[in-house]
């Protein structure tokens, strides 16, 4: 899958002092296969023996890279750039993925990389463990709803948690408060109204503002099961929504 990037990144115009093939460049895909674009908007033909490397492989990535110059290639699509690969001479690339492949065949990098994984796997779970008790904290229910609260929180972390899902709770920009709070109005969106369902008009604002709405709409649901009403579940989206999951 390509990778994104920020869209807020000025990259850099050749040298003009050095020839191109000479230069580790940042570009963009041009008219046809073998062509890019420059920052400047300049379109330049791929050098003969330059192929281009797909993305996807960090490993291969680094050391095609490390060993210079590469054409880094992006392209934009809105606010996001996503990169479409990397332009290096071939034998460049060659030379980097046997390296890359000879280092994988080595049981001390088969080690190295099942630590790794098992790293990974500890950390992931205490976030979810970390995430599910946030979303708890949050709904803050009556202990008339606690069950409830407790199904609610595994069906929001369930669904907002796994790694490269994409959703608030993968974010470290804000606190895992935030995150929880934001992944229960999202998942209430989703869920609990019919948001899916709406034709929204293409105006500036108008998407923010139907969500805007919305949250309130939840929150004031939420409220409900916070104060404890006896009634709270009483042809409620949420306990409707709840009941399928």
């Amino acid at each position: 899958m390509p990778r994104k990037t920020s869209s807020k990144t000025k990259h850099p115009d050749p040298d003009p002092n050095q020839p191109l093939q000479q230069q580790t460049l940042v570009v963009a895909p041009g008219p046809n296969d073998r062509t890019v674009r420059l920052p400047s908007g300049d379109v330049v033909g791929v050098p003969e023996s330059w192929t281009l490397l797909p993305p996807g492989d960090a490993g291969v990535t680094r050391r095609v890279k490390a060993a210079g110059p590469t054409w880094t290639m992006k392209e934009r699509k809105g606010r996001r750039e996503f990169s479409k690969g990397l332009w290096a001479d071939d034998s460049q690339i060659q030379s980097a993925k046997a390296s890359m492949e000879s280092t994988r065949s080595t049981a001390q990098y088969a080690k190295a990389k099942a630590a790794a994984k098992a790293r990974r796997e500890e950390k992931q779970e205490e976030y979810v463990e970390d995430f599910h008790a946030a979303v708890v904290t949050f709904l803050n229910f009556h202990s008339a709803y606690a069950a409830i609260a407790q199904r609610f929180a595994v069906a929001v972390t369930k669904h907002a948690t796994p790694v490269g899902s994409g959703t608030v709770a993968r974010t470290q920009r804000i606190p895992i408060e935030r995150r929880a709070e934001s992944a229960v109005i999202a998942w209430m969106r989703h869920q609990t109204t019919a948001y899916d369902d709406m034709k929204i008009a293409r105006v500036k604002g108008e998407r923010r503002e139907v969500r805007r709405q919305l949250a309130a709409q939840s929150r004031k649901l939420l409220q409900k099961y916070r104060s404890g009403e006896s009634d709270a579940m009483q042809n409620c989206p949420l306990a409707k929504a709840l009941r399928s999951h």
